[in-house]
């Protein structure tokens, strides 16, 4: 990835890179981080060359000349590193969300749920679905960053003159994020399922096969919905919870990285508590756990629909099962997206300097 990303070639003459204010935030599958997304300030926008040399690193937004390619590869990078270095706690996150827990997979919390998996399994076993995750985290972050740019400057242009426009946002955003999870869903699928306590998967390949032929291709999309429903109160509460933080923290909003990363970090924490009732539902639509599925009839023999998801949710635990793992979940989402931003902020950093050296002869 680095040296392809080195190899980006970049225009001989570009509009030099704008500090903006953040404007969009976007969460993935069941822990898919938030990325900070902005957009350009109108009185920096006025300002002249002679500006640039006082305003240091400023590097807060990918610059317009960057091609749809170093958007791609930038999310691609910061996904896959989002996902991996946070995969075993997500391993433990999902077996803590079961209904049905087996006695030896019942943890007090995430560091006895690591400790057991690795005493017990081996030291491997927490990162057991890792290179599904890989799979589909890498394409899955292109799509969203690539649409997301494109659809946001086309729109932006269209209905607000090349301004700021919420609507272009909201609309880019949104279809940026169905194409996110379209392509994450079944790795999200296959990754639980392994991930679970005496998985009788042998590997990613034997998964796929057995579950293709036992439930049909639809089985990899059954949470498909549910996840686009947690998405939007997702978004919703970490949009609020960021800029809240942000007047607090950095009221100026000038580039401050530290500043980001806790106010991304806290509002990662609060939609993910939040958000916690719908990631359960969506682990069991995912892991169809035996007597979930036997205690809801169904034609088929397996549970689908987040309506479904829920009854069966409530009739096996109560109130208390939607918030099962809640603290797992938090515990991932922290870490989870100040190392989402920070890496795809080195690449956006790394971008900009780059221009930056090439406009300095002709400054």
């Amino acid at each position: 990835f680095l040296s392809l990303f080195l190899s980006l070639p970049l225009p001989p003459s570009v509009s030099r890179p704008l500090p903006v204010s953040p404007l969009h935030m976007e969460v993935g599958c069941a822990g898919r981080p938030p990325h900070l997304l902005m957009e350009p300030r109108a009185e920096v926008q006025a300002a002249g060359p002679e500006s640039l040399s006082a305003s240091g690193d400023v590097y807060e937004s990918l610059p317009e000349s960057a091609s749809v390619k170093a958007h791609m590869l930038a999310g691609s990078v910061a996904g896959i590193l989002e996902h991996s270095l946070m995969f075993p706690i997500d391993s433990v996150k999902t077996r803590m969300q079961s209904l049905q827990p087996h006695p030896k997979a019942q943890y007090k919390n995430v560091f006895d749920g690591l400790l057991r998996m690795i005493h017990t399994e081996g030291i491997w076993r927490p990162l057991r679905g890792l290179n599904a995750m890989v799979v589909g985290a890498g394409p899955a972050h292109a799509m969203y960053f690539a649409c997301y740019e494109k659809m946001k400057r086309t729109l932006s242009d269209a209905i607000n003159h090349g301004g700021n426009s919420h609507l272009a946002n909201g609309i880019a955003g949104s279809t940026a994020t169905v194409l996110h999870d379209s392509i994450m869903t079944p790795a999200e699928a296959i990754k639980q399922r392994m991930q679970m306590f005496k998985s009788p998967y042998k590997g990613v390949f034997h998964c796929i096969r057995v579950v293709r032929r036992v439930e049909g291709s639809s089985a990899f999309y059954r949470s498909y919905t549910t996840q686009l429903t947690m998405n939007v109160p997702f978004q919703a509460i970490h949009f609020i919870t960021y800029e809240v933080m942000q007047e607090w923290l950095n009221p100026a909003r000038l580039y401050h990285p530290s500043t980001h990363v806790v106010s991304g970090a806290m509002a990662g924490a609060v939609a993910a508590a939040a958000t916690t009732p719908l990631d359960v539902c969506k682990t069991l639509l995912n892991t169809q756990e035996s007597l979930a599925v036997n205690t809801v009839k169904s034609n088929n023999g397996h549970l689908s629909g987040l309506a479904n998801a829920f009854r069966t949710v409530y009739q096996l635990g109560g109130l208390p099962a939607y918030f099962k793992g809640v603290h797992a979940r938090v515990i991932y989402q922290v870490p989870s997206t100040a190392i989402s931003w920070s890496v795809y902020e080195f690449f956006k950093s790394f971008i900009t300097k780059r221009q930056k050296q090439d406009l300095s002869p002709s400054l």
